[in-house]
């Protein structure tokens, strides 16, 4: 089976995550080890990629969506300077406790992505992510599901596979899924 279309949550994935907070602009966006490395071999290998990323600081008026827009248009601006690619982003501003089905775990954000890309195969989809809210969106449209551990040794029993970050799965999960 050949995977054509991926999806990415970004704080932990992308970028470094800020525990207990959240990124609010550009100055506080890192991109983690080799990330920009990774997205420039991931898009000579997918169709589609997506960015699904929660963002309930916006509801929580932590920062705004023009705060977003800049932080994304710099994390934009890099990936493609380096090669990569990513087709859209999908943000689900909502609180958690809205339950909101745009929200991760729910597959809201999946079926806008299928409802922009209608090619979408999400039986021929790979959902990367670092969290139990990620792999649960992925299980929850259908998708196959990569856990990263960051070096963290850990058996994920919610993933169908596990890789150290997005530069091991670039490198050795494609390889895996084949």
């Amino acid at each position: 089976m050949k995977y054509t279309t991926l999806f990415l949550d970004r704080d932990g994935v992308i970028n470094r995550k800020i525990d207990g907070g959240y990124v609010t602009n550009v100055e506080e966006f890192e991109f983690l080890p080799n990330v920009l490395e990774a997205l420039s071999i991931l898009a000579k290998k997918f169709t589609h990629i997506f960015i699904v990323t929660n963002q309930q600081g916006i509801g929580k008026g932590i920062y705004n969506t023009n705060d977003l827009q800049k932080i994304h248009t710099y994390m934009l601006n890099k990936i493609t300077q380096n090669n990569g690619r990513i087709d859209k982003i999908y943000v689900a501003p909502n609180l958690k406790s809205d339950h909101h089905i745009n929200r991760k775990p729910q597959p809201g954000m999946a079926w806008q992505a299928q409802k922009d890309y209608p090619n979408i195969d999400f039986k021929r989809a790979i959902m990367v992510g670092d969290s139990l809210s990620d792999m649960q969106f992925g299980r929850n449209a259908g998708m196959t599901t990569a856990f990263l551990t960051h070096d963290i040794s850990c058996d994920y029993p919610e993933a169908d596979y596990v890789f150290k970050d997005l530069y091991d799965f670039s490198i050795n999960g494609l390889k895996n899924l084949a």
